[in-house]
């Protein structure tokens, strides 16, 4: 898939990893996410080969439905993985017999209903990020920190980018030097110091 914005949202407590397809519009969703959330399955991949057995009609478009798309494990590293658009997972959910079925799909109508409007407006991007922020308790000054912090770093990137860096391994590279020369250590070697997995350094 083509210009990916990889992010992770959240249904029930249950991590849901998406990407946002710029060029179609539209978001992909992890296929073994939505199946872990809907079956509390201990191993959702063993789950989605039983289900294509019992629904011909699903296996046999699976390759149409799914798109593989690079997403980050709980491991931290990238994987590629079975995801599709809303259309696609309203399909597989129709095979998973679930209580949890019609509260999913109105989140997922919800979420991609949002991701269009932030795209019309994207003001409304950084409103659900601040009221997200109150809801888990972070203070007024530590929300403004961190909307500076992005601020600068969109600069710098843009910086970057009037300069030819390519995004991906070149912005990494700049990026580990900037923290060699602020912390004395790489950027995973200070992550890991601080316990850090995805954070953005810019304001720990």
């Amino acid at each position: 898939m083509k210009k990916e914005n990889n992010s992770v949202q959240s249904f029930e407590n249950k991590t849901i990893r998406t990407a946002w397809n710029e060029e179609q519009e539209e978001w992909y969703f992890s296929g073994t996410d939505i199946v872990a959330a809907l079956t509390d399955s201990a191993d959702p991949k063993q789950y989605i080969k039983k289900m294509r057995s019992r629904d011909p009609e699903l296996n046999s478009r699976w390759g149409t439905i799914c798109t593989l798309t690079a997403m980050t494990a709980s491991d931290g590293k990238r994987y590629r993985t079975n995801a599709a658009n809303l259309q696609g997972i309203f399909r597989i959910i129709q095979s998973i017999p679930s209580p949890k079925a019609e509260p999913l799909k109105q989140w997922l109508a919800q979420v991609g209903s949002e991701r269009i409007e932030e795209t019309i407006d994207p003001e409304l991007t950084i409103d659900r990020a601040l009221e997200t922020y109150e809801k888990k308790g972070y203070t007024r000054e530590w929300i403004n920190q961190r909307l500076q912090a992005i601020q600068v770093r969109k600069e710098l990137t843009d910086e970057w980018k009037d300069r030819g860096v390519k995004q991906g391994k070149e912005f990494a590279i700049l990026t580990d030097e900037i923290t060699r020369a602020w912390a004395g250590m790489s950027t995973r070697q200070y992550k890991k110091l601080k316990g850090l997995k995805k954070e953005n350094l810019a304001i720990i």
